[in-house]
């Protein structure tokens, strides 16, 4: 049997930058101090008017074959994680199976999940890899939540940024990726939503659970959300280590999903961790969803704090509500 590994990452994110600068500017009465001691973003990247998820998903892959010197017709499977799909119909991934010249005997689907979306890819990915029907997946998180935030937003515009990762999953003769661990609560559907554009109608969709403030079509309640993911996360941790078989002194890092600040060092009090065992990558991209957790593995491995045979916990958390987590061991190094 062979089994799921994660191997190169490549990232892109939109040109357009959004600092706190520009929008204290341009809004003279926000405390954007306040604001960035809570979110600890400074900046966020921004996709342009015509430019949607599936193109920042393209961009990414094709760094990832050109800098990895890999061959798109390798690929066996690619798989879209997004929540603002090109259209309704047909599948982005379709689209995007086209245009990165992957052959037509690849499969290719969507999956409409947020935050905790890399970590049900990933085990997609070595669920597909482990049945023997396939031995390379690619794996892509692309969101532009951006369309669904209005300019006068203080609340969204100031934590959300577009981006998008492609991540390798390659055949491996032993098992990396152990201890998968997933939630769902629909009773929070009501807390991160955008009620329109689907088939439902409008009277009859989800209401919000508070007042809705601003003029976005996306809503969120951060309080609401916080209260969740510090009495969900903590379980989830030690289930994830339950089930894989290891203690907390075998993982070197908790890589969890960078919503906000605030919401991470939460955790990190109430799961008694340092800085240096849970990473905070957020100041210059802002909350992507579902691409945040590639976005800190790469890093990590761009700065050499991650290396082969470390053992890490992925846990991804949000809109939904739905969490998951997993141990994931390092084996892939730049060659």
């Amino acid at each position: 049997m062979k089994y799921g590994a994660v191997g190169p990452i490549a990232i892109h994110l939109p040109e357009r930058v959004e600092t706190n600068q520009q929008l204290q500017a341009e809004f003279p009465n926000w405390d954007l101090e306040l604001i960035h001691s809570k979110t600890g973003i400074a900046a966020r990247h921004i996709a342009a008017e015509g430019e949607c998820a599936s193109d920042l998903g393209v961009r990414a892959a094709q760094r990832l074959f050109q800098q990895y010197d890999i061959d798109p017709a390798s690929v066996d499977f690619l798989m879209l994680c997004t929540q603002t799909p090109d259209y309704p119909l047909p599948t982005t991934a379709c689209l995007m199976q086209q245009r990165l010249g992957l052959r037509t005997t690849a499969g290719a689907l969507d999956f409409n999940l947020g935050c905790s979306g890399f970590v049900y890819g990933l085990s997609l990915a070595d669920g597909l890899i482990r049945s023997g029907a396939c031995r390379r997946v690619l794996l892509i998180t692309a969101e532009t939540y951006s369309k669904y935030i209005h300019p006068t937003d203080r609340s969204l515009r100031t934590i959300f940024g577009d981006g998008a990762a492609a991540t390798l999953i390659d055949a491996a003769e032993e098992p990396t990726l152990s201890g998968f661990q997933f939630g769902t609560d629909g009773s929070g559907a009501d807390t991160l939503l955008v009620a329109r554009g689907g088939a439902r109608l409008e009277q009859d969709a989800i209401k919000p659970r508070h007042r809705h403030r601003w003029p976005s079509e996306l809503y969120m309640d951060g309080p609401s959300l916080i209260n969740f993911t510090v009495g969900a996360i903590p379980k989830l941790i030690d289930d994830v280590r339950e089930a894989a078989g290891v203690g907390p002194q075998d993982v070197s890092f908790y890589i969890l999903h960078q919503a906000t600040l605030k919401m991470l060092e939460q955790l990190q009090q109430r799961l008694e961790l340092t800085s240096e065992q849970m990473p905070v990558v957020l100041e210059d991209c802002g909350n992507t969803v579902s691409s945040t957790i590639p976005i800190v593995i790469e890093q990590l491995r761009r700065e050499g704090r991650l290396r082969p045979g470390m053992r890490n916990m992925l846990i991804g958390f949000g809109v939904g509500w739905s969490w998951a987590g997993c141990i994931w061991k390092e084996v892939w190094s730049a060659r």
